[in-house]
């Protein structure tokens, strides 16, 4: 089994968004990580996906981005994005999804042996006038990020899914980072970073951890082999 990865998809099979608005390198991307995608991944191999999976504003409306993802070989497993104001309770999301997609929110999935934990994040950015808020926010996330990891029973390896990076503007660990060291886990997948954002990435394996951007322009639309066994 292998395990990758690839995060910001940003489907739009209900409410057409071309995503090249946002740069020439993102014309007909989803046909680019298909394609990378059929050449690459086997029934039996994992494919997380950390957020921002879908532009839908309603859950029916993401269907058929959900539907075109289940259609691609291996297992998925996805979390919440800031973008993905489809999302609404957890057991509805899980209802619309396809068999072969599971996603986490406070609880975690265990495949063959790997124990895979996560949930969205947030940033606390320095100078905004509503950091009180965003500071709620990260907390709220810290704590489900907590019962999520505290879910695993009886596995000894743990793949973390994020979608904001467990790092502060400066490229420091902040509490999600602080608060995963304290489990078995030995890599983090996270996106959400793009454009200027990528000249400061921070991945890599850090004191035991290997820490992977998989944002899908960052991989020039191609998944990120994670780990293999």
């Amino acid at each position: 089994m292998r395990v990758f990865a690839i995060g910001d998809l940003h489907l739009s099979g209900t409410n057409p968004k071309p995503m090249d608005v946002f740069g020439e390198h993102w014309f007909q991307h989803w046909d680019r990580i298909r394609n990378n995608w059929m050449n690459k991944v086997g029934p039996e191999d994992v494919v997380l996906i950390p957020g921002d999976i879908s532009w839908a504003m309603k859950l029916e409306e993401a269907k058929p981005d959900l539907d075109s993802i289940g259609q691609l070989p291996g297992r998925k497993i996805i979390i919440r994005g800031n973008h993905d104001y489809w999302w609404s309770s957890i057991s509805k999301v899980r209802k619309m999804l396809p068999d072969n997609m599971f996603a986490i929110q406070n609880d975690s999935v265990v495949i063959d042996g790997i124990a895979f934990c996560g949930t969205r994040g947030w940033a606390i950015l320095e100078g905004r006038e509503d950091i009180e808020h965003d500071i709620k926010i990260f907390n709220r996330e810290l704590h489900r990020l907590k019962l999520s990891l505290d879910s695993v029973r009886g596995v000894q390896e743990i793949v973390v899914l994020l979608h904001y990076p467990p790092f502060d503007e400066r490229g420091n660990e902040n509490d999600m980072a602080r608060l995963i060291r304290q489990y078995p886990v030995n890599h983090v997948v996270f996106g959400h970073l793009h454009g200027a954002s990528l000249n400061n990435v921070v991945e890599g394996y850090i004191d035991g951890i290997t820490y992977h951007l998989v944002s899908c322009d960052y991989l020039n639309f191609d998944l990120k082999l994670i780990m293999e066994r």
